[in-house]
């Protein structure tokens, strides 16, 4: 869908229908006929009005997401005519609203219908956003904005893609197409150079598949960089569970695992086309985690890259591996880092503990953790903080090696898994460093908000919304 900031009268633009928002329906003109049809003012409250060529959408308040709800709902009910244009009046917006409506109506636009045999031939639809003056920080947001949903709807493309189609060679011929076109650097390693450098947690869980597995790394270095960043992402393209088998119902939907990773590579085309202060480095752990006779085993004991043993006591337990050897090799290959994140579709134990929309965010310094979460919360996202506590580290000892790669208790999984991660952090990076736990919200199989069905593109706009506020 196209959509356009205009500057210009409502009355004087012309199109096939007009998307109208609400949160009183005293206001509306046509009051009498929505009271009959029990239109209520509450967030995805829609009707279209065919004859009167309006589309009336309601919102509860004015927040981020009733916004972006509202219009997201709108956009969906004109996607479901066969109008060709719609005009939206934004003429006495805020500028916080005209982010929520642009990337509630990219985000709400969004379609995934590439493995469908008969497409939808409808004519492309367009929305007019109206405002009275085109000032140049509005159009600034609604740029901004643009590239934001992109960069998720970039990640919800990715996550979506059957595995078939979408293995460790793919992901990293995909990292490159993104770093040429924003102009940043990529370099993509292979197996080789995993058993070279000691990187054998990674290296391991991917050993039986008949992908090789990639080690990822884009740089964007803008001169005069204000801090350094890295985000790391776990890309296991597909999770079989290895060898700790997943029961089958369980194995659909882990083409998701990798969206970790594929955040990781959006983000870095978002802040590089934003063209932001900061220097970051996106290394994503390609690999597909499969069964054979050479696949690694419960009771293997495998060295990761800096020197720890682990011990597998289950090898679907399987993100934490490669996320170790990736966080290691950042901190190993580049200097100076003020900010470590990583992303991982990592535990359905955190989904149990905060439900289907929520990411779990961990790590050791309070405050950095909740301005992460401020970050999410005013971006869009939803998420909330879960503690590291000193008995639950106790939980992840190993009797043989040094760490072992699950709990000996059932609870608190999220959080373990959490402080395993903590083992590869190292000492002088342990209050930079948060570990965003996506599981719930990264891939839900039905719509929800302007999520559709499927991958919605966790971890993008918090992240950009936390580089951007950086300084302020």
């Amino acid at each position: 869908m196209k959509i356009r900031l205009i500057e210009k009268s409502i009355k004087k633009i012309k199109t096939d229908i007009e998307i109208i928002l609400l949160n009183d329906i005293d206001d509306a003109e046509d009051r009498k006929l929505l009271e009959n049809l029990d239109f209520k003012a509450v967030d995805e409250s829609c009707v279209l009005l065919g004859d009167l060529k309006k589309i009336y959408v309601a919102y509860e308040d004015e927040s981020y997401d009733s916004f972006a709800i509202a219009i997201a709902t709108g956009i969906k009910k004109f996607q479901s005519t066969n109008f060709t244009s719609a005009k939206l009046n934004l003429v006495d917006c805020k500028n916080e609203q005209l982010k929520a409506i642009v990337e509630g109506s990219f985000l709400g636009a969004y379609t995934f219908d590439n493995y469908k045999s008969k497409k939808d031939n409808k004519n492309k639809q367009e929305l007019n956003i109206v405002v009275k003056e085109k000032t140049k920080e509005l159009e600034a947001i609604f740029e901004s904005s643009k590239i934001i949903s992109k960069a998720v709807n970039k990640t919800r493309d990715m996550v979506n893609t059957a595995p078939a189609d979408f293995y460790p060679a793919v992901m990293a011929d995909l990292a490159k197409e993104l770093a040429l076109d924003c102009g940043i650097d990529c370099k993509v390693y292979g197996e080789r150079y995993l058993e070279k450098n000691d990187m054998n947690a990674m290296h391991s869980v991917g050993i039986a598949s008949i992908h090789e597995s990639k080690l990822i790394h884009l740089t964007y270095k803008p001169a005069n960089a204000k801090k350094k960043i890295v985000l790391v992402g776990k890309g296991l393209t597909y999770d079989s569970g290895g060898l700790s088998l997943k029961p089958a119902d369980y194995m659909v939907t882990m083409k998701s695992d990798k969206s970790g990773g594929c955040a990781v590579l959006s983000t870095l085309w978002a802040i590089a086309k934003l063209g932001l202060p900061y220097e970051v480095h996106g290394i994503v752990g390609a690999v597909e985690n499969m069964i054979g006779g050479d696949a690694y085993k419960p009771d293997d004991i495998l060295r990761a890259k800096n020197g720890k043993t682990i011990e597998v006591r289950n090898t679907d337990a399987e993100g934490r591996l490669v996320l170790a050897d990736c966080l290691c090799y950042a901190q190993d290959e580049i200097e100076d880092i003020d900010y470590i994140f990583d992303y991982a579709t990592l535990t359905g134990a955190c989904v149990v503990g905060v439900g289907q929309y929520t990411t779990g965010i961990m790590g050791n310094n309070e405050i950095l953790k909740r301005n992460a979460v401020l970050a999410a919360l005013k971006s869009g996202e939803y998420a909330t903080t879960l503690d590291f506590n000193r008995f639950l580290k106790k939980t992840i000892k190993s009797e043989i090696a040094d760490i072992s790669n699950i709990a000996s208790t059932r609870y608190g999984g999220a959080i373990t898994a959490g402080l395993f991660l903590d083992n590869f952090v190292y000492e002088e990076n342990k209050e930079k460093w948060i570990h965003f736990d996506i599981a719930g919200p990264a891939f839900v199989e039905k719509a929800w908000g302007y999520n559709p069905y499927g991958g919605s593109g966790a971890g993008v706009r918090m992240t950009i919304g936390f580089l951007q506020n950086l300084n302020k």
